[in-house]
């Protein structure tokens, strides 16, 4: 099984790493895997096991990330691995997000300078890391957007934002638009449904919107019953406007029953529609519905 040598991360006693990429800060054993399943430890070597080997690739509508904002009506380049290092019980992509790499893989090799060549021979003008969490094999983004902006290509990633604030400033800098997903307005939310925490994802928004200078879009994947009480909207509206701007795209999505978590119907559109109303009403100028 091929992987690539990692960064972020602290080399500990007895070859015992730390990978500083995510605000999990994995200490991994020698031999061992992060949470993610994406970073492992080999002989005190952090190494990423997803670099290079995307296992899902396709050419989308940018609109498909969801952008609105940014290279209108273009075609991506999508590439996306195994791994995260959330755990959604509502996960809509979790054959990827839940997915492992190992010895028997036949994964595609896609080196960094290959991805370019492939988005430049579809007539693509961007490279999406997408599909799964991309920040979990960030030295594979970095380095596909070095070589993609001397290509005068743009790169995006598609992201949960639970990340690392070192690591974030390192990686956003190279990376043009983002479109991050923040779940749900409360750490009661991200602990339950996600096995996280909501305070680093708007440390990432903020790093990306007001230090990186790279177009911001959000999304909220609204669930019925669990985050779209109106005061958790308000809330997310509240951060929204005062952390980022009323200028910053919003898509407020349809959720459908998947993963571990059933218990909430699909998401009516009469609920988005109220939700987007509501923003609209609020000030903000770019606020879309999808997935419906």
């Amino acid at each position: 099984m091929s992987s690539n040598p990692a960064r972020f991360y602290t080399r500990l006693d007895a070859n015992i790493v730390r990978c500083d990429l995510c605000p999990r800060l994995c200490e991994i054993v020698p031999g061992g895997i992060g949470w993610c399943n994406a970073r492992c430890n080999e002989d005190g070597e952090l190494l990423s096991l997803g670099y290079a080997r995307p296992v899902a690739v396709a050419i989308d509508p940018i609109e498909k990330k969801p952008l609105m904002d940014f290279l209108p009506q273009t075609q991506t380049l999508s590439l996306g691995t195994y791994g995260c290092n959330l755990d959604c019980c509502f996960c809509q992509n979790s054959s990827l997000s839940r997915g492992i790499y190992n010895s028997s893989d036949d994964a595609r090799i896609i080196l960094p300078v290959e991805a370019v060549s492939l988005a430049l021979a579809n007539d693509c003008p961007s490279i999406s890391l997408t599909y799964n969490e991309p920040t979990i094999c960030a030295e594979y983004a970095i380095d596909i957007a070095k070589i993609a902006r001397r290509a005068g290509l743009k790169t995006i990633l598609v992201t949960n934002g639970f990340i690392a604030p070192d690591a974030a400033r390192e990686l956003y800098k190279y990376i043009d638009a983002a479109n991050i997903d923040v779940k749900g307005f409360s750490e009661e939310f991200y602990s339950e449904m996600c096995r996280g925490t909501l305070a680093p994802v708007k440390t990432a928004c903020e790093i990306f919107k007001n230090e990186s200078g790279g177009h911001l879009e959000l999304t909220n994947l609204v669930i019925p019953g669990k985050n779209d009480s109106p005061q958790m909207i308000a809330d997310f509206l509240d951060y929204v406007e005062s952390a980022l701007g009323l200028d910053t795209p919003l898509h407020f999505n349809a959720y459908f029953p998947a993963y571990h978590y059933r218990q909430s119907p699909r998401t009516p559109a009469t609920l988005l529609r109220k939700i987007s109303d509501h923003a609209h009403k609020r000030g903000f100028t770019r606020v879309q519905i999808g997935n419906i």
